[in-house]
């Protein structure tokens, strides 16, 4: 199958051979078709396998066909759950839309509102924006969703989660009834599908792997370490090749941060990408990181979701998630466009518990290999009663705990209010599953 048999337009095709794109994955083969018919949408598939394409070229395709473009209200609103995911998809849809009419901003936290009201006020066709960011425009009369007409929500498993339930509530009774309504994203709890259904209409559902499933392409390795040697056996595996590009997660932004200062002081050139950082800061480590300027980006789960990088070689966990599912959306950053990829996790073992979760939710084993001379003094447990970290714990955390940041969990605030400057999850700082993990704003 090629590009050509979906119904896209020349213009689109032309982009698309420009880039060396010939075929389209399979969720990009079925779920185009169904998007341009009008269909409400529901998808699922592994991270990696073009998730952005399948709802941004149709999406094209419509605005550019459907009459005038540029108006001061928007017809596309576009929500995800990260700034460098906005960005990722405001980029891609540069790249598809070059040789067509049709203007798209991004709107999210953590830099001044002053150029985002400019571009409102100018007019634009698409709006990608974070929950957060985008309240306080609409608090703030600069945004007009009246208009729009479709709807897309990526990696809607995060974004339909209940963090976020109550801004994205907000944001639904500010669109018309009468729209298009798309839902992407790799994992689609059963609990979340429920919600979904409350305010789509009739949606097709595409599935293109099982839930929870990854590529075939990434291989899962775990060492296993004591958690007082974790950053040892960290330089260890980093250094065997100090040129290869490694994302490294952990668990929380303090660690993130511990971790870089540890990494450079040991000759490593590393960066971390979290919620406390500004967005210049962000933007500048995700460029230094694509570049390879930076060769180890340290990123916390929610602040890693827009980078994609087609030959990343690894992903190592520091920390291992402390939800099951987080695993599938790390690992997914590598093992992309048809390269293999490897998974490797640092489990101390008082996160033994975690990787039995791992295990089940993939349904398959993943190797286990102490390295010589980072053997731990306590072996592995593999059965559902196997300890798992305290609440902020794991890795070097154990010695020391970060303090906590931000108003007390129970501080009021308006239903899904998201205060200007607090980045893109102040609104979503309610996290799914609390009694598992912390709140968490990355």
């Amino acid at each position: 199958m090629s590009f050509d048999s979906l119904g896209l337009a020349p213009a689109l095709l032309r982009a698309l051979a420009e880039y060396g794109y010939t075929q389209p994955t399979p969720i990009q083969a079925a779920a185009i078709p169904a998007v341009l018919e009008g269909h409400d949408l529901l998808a699922a598939a592994q991270t990696g396998t073009g998730k952005t394409a399948a709802f941004a070229l149709p999406l094209l395709q419509k605005l550019s066909t459907s009459g005038q473009t540029m108006t001061r209200r928007p017809r596309a609103l576009i929500l995800t759950p990260t700034r460098e995911l906005a960005a990722q998809i405001h980029e891609n849809m540069r790249d598809y839309g070059k040789h067509i009419h049709v203007s798209a901003t991004t709107i999210f936290g953590g830099v001044g509102m002053g150029p985002q009201i400019n571009a409102l006020r100018r007019g634009v066709d698409v709006v990608i924006a974070t929950p957060g960011r985008l309240i306080d425009h609409m608090q703030q009369r600069t945004l007009d969703l009246s208009a729009v007409e479709t709807l897309i929500l990526d990696e809607a498993d995060r974004m339909l989660d209940m963090g976020f339930l109550p801004a994205l509530k907000r944001i639904l009774q500010s669109v018309p009834k009468r729209r298009q309504t798309l839902l992407f994203s790799a994992t689609f709890a059963p609990a979340i599908k429920t919600l979904a259904m409350e305010f789509m209409h009739s949606p097709k559902e595409i599935s293109v792997s099982a839930p929870n499933t990854v590529t075939t392409l990434v291989s899962h390795q775990v060492h296993p370490v004591d958690a007082s040697r974790k950053r040892d056996l960290l330089l260890h595996v980093l250094s065997q090749d100090s040129r290869r590009q490694s994302l490294v997660f952990s668990r929380t932004k303090h660690g993130a941060d511990k971790l870089v200062t540890f990494l450079n002081a040991s000759g490593l050139r590393a960066a971390a990408i979290h919620g406390n950082k500004s967005q210049n800061a962000r933007t500048r480590a995700l460029s230094d990181f694509k570049s390879g300027r930076v060769t180890v980006m340290v990123a916390t789960d929610i602040a890693a979701r827009g980078i994609d990088i087609e030959q990343l070689p690894i992903v190592i966990n520091f920390d291992l998630p402390s939800v099951a599912e987080d695993y599938v959306h790390r690992i997914g950053r590598t093992g992309r466009a048809g390269m293999e990829g490897l998974a490797l996790s640092l489990v101390s073992h008082d996160e033994s518990g975690l990787l039995f979760d791992i295990r089940k939710l993939l349904k398959q084993d993943i190797a286990i290999t102490p390295v010589a001379g980072y053997e731990p003094s306590a072996p592995l447990r593999l059965d559902a009663g196997a300890p798992r970290p305290k609440q902020g714990g794991g890795g070097q955390r154990q010695q020391q705990r970060a303090p906590r940041q931000g108003k007390p969990a129970g501080a009021a605030r308006p239903s899904g209010y998201a205060p200007q400057g607090r980045g893109e999850h102040a609104a979503g700082n309610q996290r799914r599953r609390s009694n598992r993990r912390p709140a968490a704003k990355a």
